[in-house]
């Protein structure tokens, strides 16, 4: 749905439904943001943030993690390990599209 939404609203998209090429897809891709989910299948989105910080390369993008997992103690360890901002499924579309907006008309300044 998230895919849908932010493509009508102008936004060009790659989704990856597991993190088992990320990194290469990120090459080629080059993205601005980043939306990750902290439960994907085949890698914890945790260690994921973790390895996108040991890049000099990508510790510039903001990532937004977009997460069912709604506690506090989630919330504070995305942060810590360098996500950006942190809305919890399901999510305010108006809210993340404005928050997106924010984020890149700052990570294009």
């Amino acid at each position: 749905m998230l895919d849908d939404y932010l493509s009508f609203c102008g936004y060009e998209i790659l989704s990856l439904a597991d993190g088992t090429c990320f990194f290469q897809k990120m090459t080629e891709f080059q993205p601005q943001l980043i939306l990750l989910d902290l439960k994907l299948p085949d890698i914890d989105g945790y260690s994921l943030l973790e390895k996108i910080q040991q890049r000099s390369d990508w510790r510039h993008l903001p990532i937004f993690v977009v997460s069912a997992f709604a506690f506090s103690a989630d919330q504070q360890r995305a942060l810590r390990l360098g996500a950006t901002r942190y809305f919890v499924k399901p999510v305010n579309l108006t809210e993340l599209k404005q928050a997106i907006k924010e984020e890149l008309s700052a990570f294009n300044q």
